[in-house]
């Protein structure tokens, strides 16, 4: 079986990757298909059609996406809608042109509603207004959805998606500017503790609650999910509401949040909140009924899948200061 995996130099897509190797030492007739960005830019559609003419894969997993923190999707608006809904309607259609059936799409928690009632299930989508601060990655990301769910009326294909909540992991982007809100504090308690620093400040009121998913229980439910049969993907989905959602289907506030990561650096100074930074979402916990109902469950608590970044970090930290 042939199969390629978009954005295998990201932290999910390595993961994936990482698990399909594992599979294929076990024994597995896999053929897994990479490509670089500069061997492949999945915003270029005509090389992503020349890639799938002639590859042929027998399975799609599309990890490839711009993202980024806060500070990032503020910045950056038109490049995370437009690059995301290119290389989703790039990848996605070129992979129905060359025949393939089966397709896994990964999104994000940020398609629901700022306010959908919580915990987020998976019939929230398009129920409310988004969340301003990153609206533009979400819309792409909707699109992502509705494009599979298009191709699968249209087509019969078996495309589907997978919404993870905030993913952290080895892999992840530790960037002071443009990374995420866990890498982002464990570099800066970690820089903290090294420098002497007394006082670590965090962006917001430290209020917002939110759920975090190993990156490593992220790719096993993806294989998970994208091994179903289609009897039993079916029997949890609708042809309208066909996105599974990922996470621990537990959160913590962004303070307690950072107490921890500042226990695990070793940081033993004083923490404070700037609340005229925005905080974005109140609350993203998702409701992961459905994914237990098919028989899967995140396996890595926090503060050990924490310790573990942690200790990537510091084996690939002089990465981070280039």
């Amino acid at each position: 079986m042939k199969i390629y995996v978009a954005g295998h130099r990201g932290m999910v897509g390595g993961a994936i990757l990482r698990r399909l190797q594992a599979r294929r030492e076990a024994g597995e007739a896999l053929e897994l298909i990479t490509r670089s960005h500069a061997e492949l830019d999945l915003t270029d559609q005509a090389q992503v059609r020349d890639f799938f003419q002639a590859e042929r894969p027998d399975r799609v997993i599309l990890a490839a996406a711009k993202v980024g923190g806060i500070v990032a999707n503020n910045s950056y608006p038109a490049e995370f809608i437009h690059d995301n809904l290119m290389i989703q309607c790039n990848v996605i259609h070129a992979a129905h042109e060359a025949g393939v059936q089966h397709l896994l799409q990964l999104g994000s928690s940020c398609i629901y509603p700022r306010l959908a009632p919580q915990p987020m299930g998976e019939d929230a989508l398009l129920t409310g207004t988004l969340e301003p601060t990153n609206e533009p990655y979400a819309i792409a990301k909707i699109a992502g959805i509705k494009l599979c769910e298009s191709y699968n009326r249209q087509y019969g294909r078996d495309y589907r998606s997978v919404m993870p909540t905030n993913l952290y992991g080895p892999g992840d982007n530790f960037h002071p500017e443009n990374s995420h809100v866990l890498p982002a504090l464990i570099r800066r308690f970690h820089e903290a503790r090294e420098s002497g620093t007394r006082e670590v400040q965090i962006w917001g009121s430290g209020t917002p609650r939110r759920e975090f998913l190993h990156v490593d229980d992220m790719a096993e439910a993806s294989l998970f999910v994208l091994d179903l049969p289609k009897a039993a993907y079916d029997a949890n989905t609708e042809p309208m509401l066909s996105h599974i959602n990922v996470g621990t289907g537990s959160d913590i506030s962004i303070l307690e949040l950072a107490q921890m990561v500042a226990q695990v650096t070793g940081f033993q100074g004083r923490i404070t909140t700037d609340p005229s930074k925005p905080d974005g979402t109140p609350r993203k916990l998702m409701d992961v009924s459905r994914l237990g109902a098919m028989g899967w469950r995140a396996q890595m608590p926090l503060e050990q899948g924490i310790t573990e970044t942690y200790r990537w970090f510091l084996a690939n930290q002089d990465v981070f200061r280039r």
